[in-house]
């Protein structure tokens, strides 16, 4: 079953920016815009990983972050708390009532979806897969590792992210804004063309001879792993592929 994240921002852009990325990554996403209200349905609800925001109407974050460590069922839940105050006593003030994490806004989207990886591969081990496979593509997150048909494929970073963030939701057409987002981040400036570059250099590694192509481009709207590849699998699948 995958993992669920509870997300407490009454910042509506950035409370639907979280939950696309979040469920791109796979994840089970409730949004709560009021502290007062995640108050109680946190309750009723335990996710396995909570994001929420220091300042919220009803209750703030501090607030509710306090008496979420003071309930049994929530003492032990993982908190990553969203704030604009960088400076060193807010961050202790915020660790010191009970968050696990803190990340300062504005935040690279990528860093924050990493941070989340391993506070819940500590946590929650069994519900964060190191292992991505569609048709006859492997890729371990872990590792960086990359192999189709058994042959293990050299990708640079950028190539890598590409394909893990593609391959996290096959069938979903994404256009090159939302893979800039994704893959480099929105603090950080690169033209929309750089992303077909990526995809051609891309696509240049994992074809080989007359293997058919995973990423389908779709004129007028961007890319997307194509669903069709994803379910003809092609090559058994490898439980141990890409631990040798």
């Amino acid at each position: 079953m995958n993992a669920r994240i509870a997300v407490v921002e009454d910042e509506e852009a950035l409370g639907v920016l979280l939950r696309y990325n979040l469920e791109a990554e796979g994840y089970i996403v409730d949004t709560i815009a009021r502290g007062d209200e995640a108050d109680l349905r946190l309750k009723e609800v335990v996710p396995d990983l909570l994001i929420l925001d220091w300042m919220l109407p009803g209750l703030s974050g501090v607030e509710l972050c306090r008496r979420l460590r003071m309930r049994p069922e929530t003492e032990r839940l993982p908190i990553i708390m969203l704030t604009a105050r960088g400076e060193e006593s807010e961050r202790v003030r915020g660790l010191s009532v009970g968050a696990d994490d803190y990340v300062v806004k504005p935040f690279s989207t990528p860093e924050l979806l990493a941070r989340v990886r391993a506070m819940l591969r500590r946590s929650k081990p069994e519900k964060i897969s190191t292992l991505l496979s569609a048709g006859d593509i492997d890729l371990d997150r872990e590792t960086h590792r990359v192999r189709r048909s058994g042959r293990e494929i050299r990708l640079g970073p950028t190539e890598f992210k590409l394909l893990e963030f593609l391959m996290q939701s096959p069938g979903r057409v994404f256009s090159r804004e939302q893979l800039l987002d994704g893959v480099w981040g929105r603090d950080i400036y690169v033209d929309e063309r750089t992303v077909d570059v990526h995809v051609g250099r891309l696509r240049k590694s994992i074809n080989r001879g007359r293997q058919r192509d995973p990423i389908r481009t779709v004129r007028g709207a961007g890319y997307a792993l194509d669903e069709q590849f994803t379910a003809a699998k092609t090559a058994a699948p490898r439980t141990d592929a890409l631990s040798a």
